[in-house]
């Protein structure tokens, strides 16, 4: 049982991350100097605060689906969701540092809110857990849309 545990762990640990993987890549292979030369609003934190709170909602997702999977009246279709909302996370990598496509990351972006809703009414039926581990990756990309539209209007 403890085995079987965390493989399913160590399976939705590297599922989940390849998004990180794959996002922290374009960013650091393609966000210079473009990002640089680009008018911010005050709202936008430093640089360096991004690489840990994204770090933290990874693990919080990971352990989200991972507490699902192991629920009694867990269902695939939500398993399947959360995959294809990963997909979703690291394309808004893609448009927007990749291809410096503000408003394709924008729709990007309001995808995966929606997706990130979904995931969360769902969780919420089967694992309480899941459901709240949830919430402050909702909160952190509602944010990351606010700071996209701000990029919108002001470049």
């Amino acid at each position: 049982m403890f085995k079987n545990k965390f493989i399913s762990f160590v399976l939705f640990l590297i599922i989940t991350y390849s998004a990180s993987f794959i996002g922290g890549y374009v960013t650091i292979s393609l966000k210079e100097p473009w990002y640089s030369q680009l008018i911010k609003s005050n709202f936008n934190p430093p640089d360096w605060v991004f690489a840990p709170v994204w770090t933290t909602l990874y693990l919080m997702m990971t352990l989200a689906v991972w507490f699902f999977w192991h629920s009694k009246n867990r269902d695939m279709n939500t398993i399947y969701i959360y995959f294809i909302h990963i997909v979703f996370n690291a394309t808004w990598s893609i448009a927007f540092f990749g291809l410096h496509q503000i408003l394709l990351a924008l729709f990007v972006l309001l995808v995966l809110i929606f997706l990130i809703i979904i995931l969360i009414l769902r969780f919420k039926r089967v694992n309480l857990v899941s459901y709240y581990l949830m919430i402050p990756y909702l909160l952190w990309t509602t944010y990351a849309l606010f700071l996209n539209f701000n990029l919108l209007i002001l470049n």
